[in-house]
């Protein structure tokens, strides 16, 4: 079992790590409980989803908890897991620069007994159990969110950033807009085979409607325009870090044309990226 074991004070990045790690395939879990470790390594012999986990661990465990990390370290150890402990630290400065801008509470300030500069200073403390038996440290001040989650896949996961999943799907308007679409097309403009009673009842992945659409100039038209916009701007969208990438392709019904269009651009983008997937929300759901 590996054992990534992310760490560090409120507003370095621990969450972003996580979330870096949870998306190259870790099993992720948030502020676990130092004395939990050991049972979730037992775990893992019996779950074959625990083989890589990362946890965050936090100055929110108990302080006996993490007084005792070294000895659970040592624990986890003969217990033949290998750990990596990740300790994320920022100055100051910049810590107080992230809380003022997102505007939330130091866990250890919530009291209202510490200002934001004592409880900063008080978490160090706390977590300098963990702090000096980690193998890698990583001084996010200077590291925007997209490099701190290629740094923790280059040096924790070991492999380079994996290429996001492209998904096409059709949707249709009278359902609703997909919330989770990075990029959304109407194509209500094309010819529509929902008036011609023989396709009514077929789909866009059936001959006959396919055939339909192919004898118009626009479905085409519009196939092209939205490869080559896809085409132009995803170097840009894998650059930003994304794991999904979602286009969305609408019609009335998500029948006919949306379903087309996204069969089409699927097989289309398949021969270019490594993981492409193809979605059809409401399918048979729906007319047009």
């Amino acid at each position: 079992m590996q054992l990534v074991i992310i760490s560090g004070r409120s507003g370095s990045g621990k969450s972003a790590a996580l979330h870096a790690l949870e998306d190259l395939g870790y099993y992720a879990i948030d502020n676990l409980p130092a004395g939990l470790l050991i049972p979730l390594t037992k775990q893992s012999g019996v779950q074959d989803n625990l083989s890589r986990v990362a946890v965050s661990i936090d100055a929110r465990n108990l302080s006996q908890d993490l007084n005792n990390f070294p000895s659970i370290m040592q624990a986890l150890i003969a217990e033949g897991v290998e750990v990596l402990v990740v300790y994320l630290n920022a100055s100051a400065k910049t810590l107080m620069e992230r809380f003022s801008a997102t505007r939330r509470r130091h866990p250890l300030a919530r009291d209202g007994q510490l200002s934001l500069s004592e409880a900063i200073e008080h978490e160090q403390q706390l977590l300098d159990p963990l702090a000096s038996l980690a193998q890698l440290n990583l001084d996010t001040t200077r590291l925007s969110v997209h490099e701190l989650r290629n740094t923790i896949a280059e040096q924790v996961a070991r492999k380079p950033q994996q290429a996001p999943t492209l998904l096409f799907q059709s949707f249709g308007f009278k359902k609703g807009v997909p919330l989770d679409a990075d990029l959304i097309y109407d194509v209500r403009c094309l010819p529509n085979p929902f008036w011609d009673i023989s396709l009514r009842e077929k789909t866009g992945q059936d001959s006959a409607v396919v055939n339909f659409l192919n004898q118009h100039p626009l479905p085409k038209q519009m196939f092209e325009d939205i490869s080559r916009f896809v085409e132009n701007w995803l170097p840009h969208y894998i650059e930003s870090n994304r794991s999904y990438i979602t286009v969305a392709i609408g019609c009335t019904g998500g029948q006919h044309r949306s379903v087309f269009l996204a069969e089409r651009l699927g097989q289309h983008f398949s021969q270019q990226q490594p993981d492409v997937q193809i979605r059809h929300r409401d399918l048979n759901a729906g007319k047009a």
